[in-house]
């Protein structure tokens, strides 16, 4: 469950294009593609762990249209928590879509539509889940909210489930960033299910990848593991990623 670009890599964006002379710089291309490819030693999506508290190998492409801010693109992820449920399958495929802008000088929107597809998860209700959202974006800080149009990942009667982000990723400075958030997952008629997550961490780019390091946490004990762990709890996860 991945939400197009992250605000880290919007940052280092920025970062790396504010480093260079004007007079060196070059008109944005139109038509633009990038690669990305990470390992993560848990891949956790809104505080909760897809993967059993394990590992995950992660990759996606992205095209942007330059002039309009129109974009697409594409990610998959190992994952686990479909079997966890009696289902099948062991991927997470999201395919998304939208435009980003700015309203002015210090303040940015992006909006769009992100489905989430997990090829032969065997779920009643299906897995496949598919969600709008809004996000503002002023300075490091941001706020977005995700509203989903079909059942929620799986659970019964969850239509119109909304799940609230706010963040930073503050610029510390030897190209590194603080990346704070704090999250609210309203599971509609289920309100067993609704939880909120927090997560605190550093990014570092070394040119050659970045890692990061953060500490990820779930306010809620009802998602568990076939053996009983609590996939919320209290951990530091550790990320290997590149964009190229």
């Amino acid at each position: 469950m991945k939400c197009k670009a992250s605000a880290a890599a919007v940052s280092w964006a920025i970062l790396a294009l504010s480093s260079v002379p004007a007079f060196a710089q070059e008109a944005t291309p139109e038509h633009q593609i990038s690669y990305n490819a990470s390992i993560t030693s848990d891949y956790r999506y809104r505080g909760l762990s897809q993967t059993r508290l394990n590992g995950a190998l992660q990759g996606g492409v992205d095209y942007t249209h330059s002039p309009t801010g129109l974009y697409v693109g594409t990610w998959l992820s190992t994952i686990k928590w479909t079997k966890d449920l009696g289902g099948d399958g062991n991927i997470e495929w999201d395919l998304y879509g939208g435009k980003r802008g700015n309203i002015s000088e210090n303040l940015t929107y992006d909006v769009g539509g992100l489905y989430y597809y997990y090829p032969s998860n065997d779920l009643n209700p299906s897995a496949n889940t598919f969600e709008l959202y809004a996000r503002l974006g002023f300075g490091p800080a941001y706020v977005k909210y995700s509203h989903s149009t079909t059942n929620l990942f799986g659970t019964a009667n969850s239509k119109r489930s909304g799940y609230l982000d706010l963040g930073a990723d503050i610029d510390i400075g030897d190209k590194m960033l603080l990346n704070l958030h704090a999250g609210r997952q309203e599971v509609n008629n289920n309100g067993a299910y609704s939880y909120t997550d927090y997560k605190a961490g550093i990014t570092k780019d070394f040119g050659v990848a970045s890692v990061s390091m953060a500490w990820v946490k779930a306010s809620t004990k009802a998602y568990l593991s076939p053996e009983g762990k609590d996939l919320g709890r209290s951990m530091v996860v550790l990320s290997l990623s590149k964009t190229f």
